[in-house]
């Protein structure tokens, strides 16, 4: 079926801001609430909400096979569970429903008043109800830097980190949309000065600069998805920053890994951008040395050309721009990884999330964390307004944007936006 939807000649009748997100090659899916309190599933373009379980009231889905109330519904993942025909389907509609030579909704004031806001007047919610979350660790600068920092030097990367795409099983329940703030955790730390363990606020809070793919219905259990066949059950990707306490990391996660430090927040973009949308943006990932097992070798280009930065706003000032790195750097792909999850067997569903592990870059400004960027706090980062910053402070927004662009055409994900609170005060 022709992805007619990723015409870069198309124009849309809504109009479009130079440089925005979201032209009408991109329709990405999402879930608000409207401004009467409607919750809806619905798509954007240029700075405009599509209300899509309106559009399906008033008829305009007719001729595909989905459910009555199928984006009459709090999450995406009904939707997710039908599949890459659907999927593809549903945007080629959007596309030609909002193409500006179709005059079917253009020309009908009475249906765009039910079916289009202004995004300042929506409020957007999670996307899909998350049931699993892995997190992977995946950028080989990353991982290197952090060996560097906390290992010897000399094998900064473990003896598996060559050979499979490590990761570890998240939690989903605290999984928030961009725009909902996050407060600074509690917890066990070592000072080191110390001798025995102290409890309190963690003082090293730090952002994670990654993005994550959801998942459809992938496998039953004890079936598992070959590395080829793995795209085909990626619905799309996020934004997400996956908030770490450093302090208690150290301290916490030997000998099983990342538990507490991990789980107090992780945010997302709200607008789930298609594997679709992105095909214009692939590219190839770095070679991979020594060979993987055949499990995990791939052949094409597997990568995608995604900028991305992060941006650190204190309160009442200005942005300031902190690291800019790639998504094209990762050294183990979305495919590779959702093969490795499965290679055992284990069940994957419409919903779940994979995060991609901080994303770094070859250079000190496209490091993804605080952590590198500061190496540790012994090089604080200077802010616009002249103050310096170890780890994220109280008050601080933490801004991750992303976006690919080619000579036809830019692809974004909007933002994902999330200031730290203090700590909640029993």
């Amino acid at each position: 079926m022709p992805n007619i939807a990723n015409d870069p000649n198309r124009k849309s009748w809504i109009e479009v801001p130079e440089n925005s997100d979201f032209p009408i090659q991109n329709i990405p899916f999402g879930v608000f609430i409207t401004k009467d309190d409607v919750v809806t599933i619905g798509t954007r373009i240029g700075n405009c909400a599509i209300d899509m379980g309106a559009l399906q009231q008033l008829g305009y889905f007719e001729g595909i096979e989905l459910t009555d109330d199928m984006f009459m519904q709090d999450t995406l993942n009904d939707f997710i569970s039908d599949g890459k025909k659907t999927w593809r389907l549903v945007r080629n509609r959007l596309a030609e429903l909002f193409d500006a030579n179709n005059p079917k909704l253009r020309d009908n004031k009475s249906h765009r008043e039910v079916v289009i806001f202004k995004v300042e007047d929506i409020e957007m919610l999670l996307p899909v109800q998350i049931g699993d979350y892995t997190d992977f660790y995946s950028s080989k600068e990353h991982a290197t830097n952090v060996g560097k920092m906390f290992r010897d030097p000399e094998n900064a990367l473990l003896p598996n980190w060559l050979h499979l795409p490590v990761g570890y099983h998240g939690r989903s329940s605290t999984i928030v949309p961009s725009g909902v703030p996050v407060h600074r955790p509690l917890g066990q730390t070592m000072p080191a000065d110390a001798t025995s363990p102290i409890f309190g606020p963690s003082r090293l809070v730090d952002f994670e600069l990654e993005t994550a793919f959801i998942t459809t219905d992938a496998n039953v259990m004890g079936e598992r998805i070959s590395v080829d066949e793995a795209e085909d059950h990626i619905f799309g990707m996020v934004l997400f920053n996956d908030w770490s306490a450093r302090d208690i990391q150290k301290w916490e996660y030997v000998p099983l890994g990342p538990f507490l430090a991990k789980n107090f927040a992780s945010s997302i973009s709200p607008w789930i951008v298609t594997m679709d949308a992105l095909e214009p943006f692939r590219c190839a990932s770095p070679k991979q040395e020594p060979t993987p097992l055949p499990y995990l070798q791939q052949t094409g280009n597997k990568a995608f050309d995604i900028n991305l930065e992060v941006y650190i706003q204190p309160e009442n000032g200005t942005e300031s721009l902190v690291s800019k790195s790639n998504f094209k750097y990762m050294y183990w792909t979305m495919a590779q990884q959702l093969a490795h999850h499965t290679v055992n067997g284990c069940r994957v569903n419409s919903g779940d999330m994979m995060g991609s592990g901080t994303i770094s870059g070859p250079t000190e400004d496209s490091f993804g964390s605080m952590l590198e960027l500061t190496w540790g706090g012994k090089n604080p980062i200077k802010l616009n307004d002249g103050s310096e910053r170890k780890f994220i402070n109280d008050n601080d927004t933490v801004i991750i944007k992303g976006y690919c662009k080619n000579e036809n055409v830019r692809i974004g994900f909007g933002e994902c936006s999330s200031k730290l609170l203090p700590v909640i005060e029993k």
